[in-house]
């Protein structure tokens, strides 16, 4: 998605330990003009899949979701919490997640009442890295019997093994703006997009 790509060269900044900010934009301040064509862009590829649902993962993926769900005629969206509610522990999905930029191992939850075996689940977040929180959403899915239809990330950083992990499980991956390469000087190179 050639928007995306020329907004992270434009706002894009490179900090230490291999971390991609570009939180001015999409996941801390949200840049909703953009988040629109992102949520647009998310149809385009999965239109086809029969998604009856759209699962994500606090708080990043919440304004992509929401989005994508115009699109999709208003698919109800759910996200995952990362926090354990009192009125939802005992009666909740969940797996372990650990967040590349935190370093931090999260249980992620979904109550049972939002999630189950008639869904069929496109599964949206905004960096795909090392897999951990994809992954995790797909553990959820299939403790629910969810049938998981697609994976979509924002950004993806191909040269780290997040790709290959979900795809290796079995499920489609679509990324919009697939980083190849980034050097501590600021340049970030992008891969070829497949149609």
């Amino acid at each position: 998605m050639k928007l995306l790509e020329d907004r992270i060269r434009k706002d894009g900044k490179i900090l230490p330990g291999d971390v991609l900010k570009i939180d001015n934009f999409l996941n801390h301040q949200v840049d909703t003009k953009l988040m629109e064509e992102i949520g647009e862009e998310f149809y385009r590829l999965f239109k086809d899949s029969g998604a009856t649902k759209i699962l994500t993962i606090e708080s990043s993926g919440i304004a992509i979701a929401q989005a994508t769900s115009k699109y999709f005629g208003y698919l109800p969206f759910v996200f995952a919490k990362k926090t354990v509610a009192a009125n939802m522990a005992k009666n909740a999905y969940e797996a372990k997640e650990t967040s590349y930029t935190r370093n931090i191992e999260y249980t992620v939850q979904v109550s049972r009442e939002y999630l189950n075996e008639n869904d069929k689940v496109l599964i949206l977040d905004d960096f795909l890295a090392n897999g951990e929180a994809m992954n995790s959403l797909i553990q959820i899915c299939r403790q629910a019997n969810a049938e998981v239809v697609g994976c979509g990330s924002v950004v993806c950083k191909t040269y780290q093994p997040g790709e290959k992990r979900i795809k290796d499980l079995g499920y489609e991956v679509k990324v919009l703006a697939r980083i190849k390469s980034m050097s501590e000087d600021g340049q970030i190179e992008f891969e070829e997009q497949e149609e």
